[in-house]
């Protein structure tokens, strides 16, 4: 993925872009969207420029208060289905030649098992990622279950004479509950962590599929 220039340096280079400007900025960043999706957001963002200016704004000010085009561009991404960027990127330009309809299918045998190997490998990633975050909660859930059969074992299954049983069924008891709570709070961490990871490996993914013509 490309990288851009820092927040301060883009948002000092768009307080002195006009309407015009930015409208051409944020086309080149949503280039690998569909043309129809492009023109939405294309005017989308030309109306509230033109709200803010009838606010009594200028031109520049107008577009500065939009909000920075890479961050815009970012959260439409997020929010684009990927198959519907693969879609748009895969999709012809125009009308296939017979010449080349010959090639892509006698280049199928090649070119069709790839694909369906990216996408397995993409799928199997994601499973990974949700089988470590369920065992993390299966392990919690044992040990506080664990926790929990030892204490009522103390309290109820030995007699009165076994203190030193009840005393040490009671103490694991309390030691599995603790590192019950203990391991809840870091799963909770780790899936936050792994679920950021995610979203960040698959925009990243998206901006793969997005030809940027400028430097936003």
């Amino acid at each position: 993925m490309r990288s851009y220039p820092s927040t301060n340096l883009l948002q000092e280079r768009e307080m002195r872009m006009n309407k015009k400007e930015f409208l051409a900025a944020l086309r080149a960043g949503l280039a690998g969207l569909p043309e129809a999706d492009v023109q939405h957001w294309l005017d989308f963002y030309s109306e509230i420029i033109d709200d803010r200016m009838e606010e009594g704004m200028t031109e520049s000010e107008a577009v500065a208060d939009v909000g920075c085009v890479h961050d815009i561009v970012t959260q439409i991404l997020s929010e684009t289905p990927l198959p519907k960027l693969v879609h748009a990127k895969v999709k012809p330009k125009r009308p296939l030649k017979a010449w080349e309809i010959v090639l892509l299918v006698l280049g199928s045998p090649l070119w069709v098992p790839l694909l369906f190997a990216g996408a397995l490998v993409v799928l199997a990633c994601y499973a990974v990622l949700w089988a470590c975050i369920i065992t993390l909660y299966a392990v919690d859930l044992t040990a506080a279950l664990g926790g929990v059969a030892l204490i009522i074992s103390a309290l109820f299954y030995f007699p009165p004479n076994h203190v030193l049983s009840q005393i040490f069924f009671g103490g694991t008891g309390l030691m599995s509950a603790g590192i019950a709570v203990l391991l809840f709070l870091v799963s909770g961490k780790v899936t936050t962590w792994l679920l950021r990871l995610s979203k960040k490996a698959l925009l990243a993914v998206k901006f793969r599929f997005v030809q940027k013509e400028a430097t936003l």
